[in-house]
C-alpha cells in the first residue's frame, strides 16, 4: 500500500502532524517503534502533562535561547492559543496555572494522549508499529522508505523521532541516523533541561531538601553572569535539581559556577538585623539551633561548616565578623559546577538536525525535497513552562501543512 506520506516516530509532534496533514485530505501512515504511541507524553509535566504555555508568540521565543529566530514562521502560524484551540475542540478541557502554564482539567497527561489517539482515528490515519531504516530518494526527493520487513511508497516523510532524552520511551536517535545518510548535519547532542552536577559533600549532605523563593545565578568561569531565576531547586545526591536548575542547565557554557541567594527578599541590612534578632532570641542555645527559623535544619551544619563555626558554638559569643561572614553565605550560597547528568536523564535534548538546512516557514530539508522536521529533532530547544511541547505542535503543524500541500 502507498500513502501521500508517512510520519516517523509517534510522540507528540509526529501524532500531531500526521493528524493535521490528514484533516486537510492526505492519506498518511503513522510509523512507530514502540508498542504503543505517547510514551515520553505520558510522563512530561510529572504526569500531567503541560500542553503549552498561554502566552502570546514572541514571548514562547523568549524562552527559546537555541535558535529561537527559526522558529518565528512557525510559532506565528500556529501559537499557543492555536493549540489551546485543538485540544478544547477536541474534547480535552484545559487549565492555566502559575507561570501560564497550561494543563489539562483531569491534570492527567493520558487525557491529552487519549484526545490525540481519537483525532488519529477521526482522520483515518494508518498507524503501525514498526522501525523505519532508512528513507529512500532519488534526484527528485523522497519516494519511499523502508522498514524492517517491506518497502512503503509515499511522496513525503516527516522525521519526529525525538531527541536522546528518555532512551526508555524510544527516543535513541534513529533520526539523526537517518537525516546524517541523507546529508544533513547533526550538531552535537547533550541534555538540556538537566540536573547539574557539584563538586564537594555539601549537595549529598543536603540530599532531598527542596527550596522555594531563592535566587538563582549561573556565573562563568571569567565572572559573568550566564543566567539569572528566581524558585524553587533541589539539593539531591550529586548536586543540583528542579525547575530553576533545568533551565539553567540550557546556558552552561564551560567551566561555571552557581551562585543562590537564600533570602532575596532582605538586602544585607535587614538580613543582618534579622541574624541579630535570632541570635538574640536565642541567646543562651547552640548556634545549630539558633538558626532553625532561619535555615532549613539539613542545611545549617553545611552553612556553620563553610564558615568555621562550631555548631556547639554559644549563640552569644559568635563574633561580629562571623555574622559578617554569615550574611555574605546566605547572600551567595555558591558551588562550582562539575559538569551536566547524562542526557538520558535530560527532559530534553540540545542539539539535533541543523537549523540552516532546513526551510523555517515549511520544516521541508533544503537538501532534500519531500523530507520535513519536527519536534525534538530540530536543534532547537526551550525552558521549562511547556515551551518545548509548544515547539513540537508548531513545528508538526508547519510540517503537515507544507507535506499536505505537494
Amino acid at each position: 500500500m502507498s500513502y501521500d506520506g508517512i510520519v516517523i516516530g509517534g510522540g507528540a509532534a509526529g501524532i500531531y502532524a500526521a493528524i493535521h496533514a490528514a484533516k486537510i485530505g492526505s492519506k498518511v501512515l503513522l510509523l512507530e517503534k514502540n508498542d504503543r504511541l505517547g510514551k515520553k507524553l505520558l510522563i512530561t509535566g510529572k504526569g500531567r502533562c503541560n500542553v503549552t504555555n498561554q502566552c502570546p508568540a514572541h514571548e514562547v521565543l523568549q524562552n527559546v535561547p537555541r535558535n529561537g529566530r527559526f522558529l518565528y514562521s512557525a510559532m506565528e502560524a500556529h501559537d499557543p492559543q492555536a493549540v489551546c484551540d485543538f485540544f478544547e475542540a477536541a474534547g480535552c478541557p484545559l487549565k492555566t496555572e502559575r507561570g501560564n502554564r497550561v494543563f489539562p482539567v483531569s491534570d492527567k497527561s493520558q487525557s491529552v494522549l487519549e484526545v490525540l489517539k481519537r483525532q488519529l482515528q477521526h482522520y483515518k490515519v494508518t498507524v503501525e508499529t514498526a522501525r523505519c531504516q532508512e528513507i529512500l530518494r532519488d534526484e527528485n526527493g523522497v519516494y519511499a522508505l523502508k522498514t524492517q520487513n517491506k518497502t512503503i511508497p509515499c511522496k513525503w516523510v516527516i522525521l519526529a523521532t525525538g531527541g536522546l532524552s528518555y532512551p526508555t520511551t524510544g527516543s535513541t536517535g534513529d533520526g539523526y541516523r537517518m537525516a546524517q545518510n541523507l546529508g544533513h548535519t547533526v550538531v552535537p547532542c547533550e541534555g538540556s533541561l538537566v540536573p547539574l552536577e557539584i563538586e564537594g559533600t555539601d549537595c549529598p549532605d543536603m540530599q532531598g531538601l527542596s527550596l522555594r523563593n531563592v535566587g538563582v545565578k549561573l556565573v562563568s568561569e571569567k565572572g559573568k553572569a550566564l543566567y539569572k531565576d528566581f524558585g524553587e531547586l533541589l539539593f539531591t545526591h550529586f548536586g543540583v535539581s528542579g525547575p530553576t536548575i533545568l533551565s539553567a542547565s540550557a546556558h552552561i557554557k564551560g567551566n561555571c559556577s552557581l551562585h543562590i541567594d537564600l533570602k532575596p527578599a532582605l538586602d544585607e541590612g535587614k538580613l543582618n538585623d534579622r541574624i541579630l534578632r535570632d541570635l538574640e532570641m536565642y541567646r543562651n542555645r547552640s548556634m545549630e539551633n539558633a538558626l532553625t527559623d532561619l535555615l532549613p535544619r539539613s542545611m545549617i551544619p553545611v552553612v556553620l561548616k563553610r564558615l568555621h563555626i562550631p555548631g556547639d558554638l554559644q549563640a552569644n559569643t559568635l563574633k561580629k565578623e562571623d555574622r559578617r561572614a554569615l550574611v555574605t553565605l546566605l547572600k551567595d550560597f555558591s558551588f562550582v559546577i562539575t559538569g551536566k547528568r547524562p542526557v538520558a536523564e535530560a527532559i530534553i535534548t540540545s542539539g539535533g538536525i541543523k537549523t540552516s538546512e532546513i526551510d523555517p516557514k515549511t520544516m521541508e530539508s533544503k537538501l532534500v525535497n519531500g523530507l520535513y522536521f519536527a519536534g525534538e529533532i530540530i536543534d532547537c530547544d526551550a525552558y521549562t513552562g511547556g515551551f518545548n511541547l509548544q515547539i513540537a505542535w508548531a513545528t508538526a503543524y508547519a510540517a503537515a501543512m507544507a507535506a499536505s500541500g505537494r
